[in-house]
């Protein structure tokens, strides 16, 4: 799998321009959703490169990245003429850049494909790293493929749109880089004001964790190791995220993801001897800026189900990453079911 370019835009349209010249496409498709096409679309627009370019857009939401939606780019693609010498242009948060991926590189087998990731979550998350996908069942990402982008485009002014809570959402997964990185890394992360949320201060932090997700990427594109590393937070993240949608109350990914760092840490604590001041710092920065998730015991069950699906276990056994300290990763780790259901426990309790 070849590594990705992800770069942060000082000169967007000449940095965009530079990037479809690169690929010297027949014709170009941009997909977009009803947020992006409103308030990012004009911005690429302005490129001569884009003139006439095929537009498709789609409904915006997680709750939108299915199979349904999925068809219906493949449809447009098949009807406006794409073949494998298209180029592919996803214009949006962490949604589009993983459905868009995905059509692209099951489409014809494989058309080229930029992202220009809209929102912070997105952009350290989704967009980067190759992760392509749908959501199916009632699971998160459960069809998909490994192809990266042949380059991630950052404008850091598409994120002055988003509301504080998209914000905050994707600061968690920038959060976890640090988290897995080092103890350098994470002190530079919390001295952060992430109530004042200043995206000039950000932009230093937001390289670096790029950076992270890319040097582990590099070394491990499949997942077959150490990559296993940025699984952290996600194994329970992802059930709170597919059970907030089951119940009609759908969380953002992020906060997801910090309530399952916060359960999984304490996992961590319990049987690798994670320090309890860094799982302490942590719990008070999320009832700080994340809240807590109200759920109740009766609603286990639900959620261990959930994460029997996930993705990353190897067998009947529910896989885990954790940490015995900040930076120390301990990749295919498991819990019983009792021990999961008391880290439910004292989460429900802090």
């Amino acid at each position: 799998m070849n590594q990705q370019i992800t770069k942060i835009c000082s000169h967007f349209v000449a940095e965009l321009d530079e990037a479809i010249g690169a690929v010297r496409a027949e014709n170009i498709f941009i997909l977009t959703d009803s947020n992006t096409q409103t308030y990012c679309l004009p911005a690429l627009m302005q490129s001569e490169k884009l003139q006439g370019s095929n537009l498709i857009n789609i409904a915006n939401g997680d709750e939108h990245k299915h199979i349904d939606s999925a068809i219906l780019i493949w449809k447009y693609l098949s009807e406006h003429g794409a073949t494998r010498k298209s180029l592919m242009i996803n214009v949006g948060g962490g949604m589009i850049t993983d459905i868009g991926g995905f059509t692209a590189a099951t489409f014809k087998r494989g058309i080229p494909y930029i992202n220009v990731s809209t929102s912070l979550l997105g952009a350290v998350d989704a967009a980067t790293g190759g992760k392509t996908g749908i959501n199916f069942g009632g699971l998160k990402n459960e069809i998909g493929v490994f192809a990266p982008a042949k380059e991630v485009l950052i404008n850091i002014d598409f994120f002055k749109t988003l509301t504080y809570e998209n914000l905050i959402s994707g600061f968690a997964e920038m959060m976890k880089h640090a988290l897995i990185d080092s103890t350098h890394e994470w002190k530079q992360v919390m001295a952060f004001d992430a109530k004042k949320f200043d995206l000039g201060a950000l932009k230093p932090l937001l390289i670096n964790s790029f950076r992270i997700k890319e040097r582990i990427v590099a070394q491990d594109p499949h997942e077959a190791n150490i990559r296993k590393a940025l699984n952290l937070g996600h194994t329970i993240g992802h059930a709170f995220e597919s059970y907030s949608y089951k119940a009609m109350h759908p969380v953002l990914h992020g906060y997801a993801v910090m309530w399952g760092m916060l359960c999984e840490l304490h996992l961590s604590q319990v049987k690798l001897g994670f320090p309890d001041d860094v799982l302490q710092t942590l719990v008070q920065f999320t009832k700080a800026h994340y809240g807590v998730y109200l759920f109740e015991n009766k609603d286990y069950d639900t959620l261990f189900e959930l994460m029997t699906h996930d993705k990353k276990n190897d067998s009947k056994e529910i896989n885990f990453t954790l940490l015995s300290a900040v930076g120390e990763i301990k990749i295919n780790q498991t819990a019983t079911k009792a021990e999961i259901y008391e880290s439910l426990d004292w989460f429900r309790k802090i």
